[in-house]
Order: structure tokens, then C-alpha cells, then sequence
């Protein structure tokens, strides 16, 4: 009876393996991103971030390509850092545009800031 009891616990430490803690979507665009927080057999946390598109095959049925990175906490802080680094510097050589455009308005003139329309990269599958 004590084995069978063991295999109980072995069955539930099982499917705590790999088992979904939290999770957040982000919808950007054509691209879908998911941040799964998942646990280890040892019930410790790591991060999986999964890129989705949606292709179309040549039959004209669709399927999703995903990516994943895998994001273990003793590394959270290298990577938190390393991120903010490279997004820092992309805004500060590639800062948004802005493009003025005066409107009068009995013999005034005024200046609304209006962001400049961004482009997405479209592939030929895409389209």
C-alpha cells in the first residue's frame, strides 16, 4: 500500500512538472507574444517567452510559426538589464518622429504634433 501511495506523489509532483503559474498576452500586430511563468519538478520558477505568427500555406490553410525562448531566474536580472540596454539605445538613435502640422485659426496659427505613421515589415508570405 505504501508504493501505491508513492506513485500518487509521484503522479501529482508529475503534473506540477512544467505546469502553467501565470501567464500574460501581448497582442502586437501580426505577432502574438506569451510570457508563461512555469514551474520545474523541483517547484521552482522560470519564464518561457513564445513569439506567434500566423503563416499561410500554399493550400491557403494557416498555421502558426512559434519561436520560444526558455528564461531560468538566475538569469533574470542579466537579461532584464541587457534588454533595457539595447531598448535605450534604439530610442535614442532612432527616436519617433514627429511631424508638424499648422492649422490657422482666425489669423492664429497653431502647431499639433502629430506621430508619424510607423510601417510594420511585410513579408511576401504576408501578403
Amino acid at each position: 500500500m505504501e508504493s501505491v501511495d508513492n506513485r500518487d506523489e509521484a503522479k501529482v509532483s508529475e503534473s506540477k512538472f512544467n505546469q502553467e503559474i501565470h501567464s500574460k498576452i501581448v497582442r502586437a500586430g501580426k505577432r502574438t507574444y506569451f510570457f508563461d511563468v512555469k514551474s520545474t519538478r523541483n517547484d521552482e520558477y522560470y519564464l518561457t517567452i513564445t513569439e506567434s505568427k500566423k503563416r499561410f500555406g500554399e493550400n491557403g490553410k494557416f498555421h502558426y510559426e512559434k519561436h520560444k525562448l526558455f528564461l531560468y531566474k538566475e538569469d533574470f536580472d542579466k537579461f532584464a538589464d541587457s534588454l533595457q540596454e539595447v531598448v535605450d539605445f534604439i530610442r535614442e538613435k532612432q527616436p519617433v518622429q514627429y511631424e508638424v502640422v499648422e492649422e490657422e485659426k482666425q489669423e492664429e496659427t497653431t502647431e499639433e504634433v502629430i506621430p508619424e505613421k510607423s510601417f510594420s515589415d511585410i513579408e511576401f508570405e504576408d501578403i
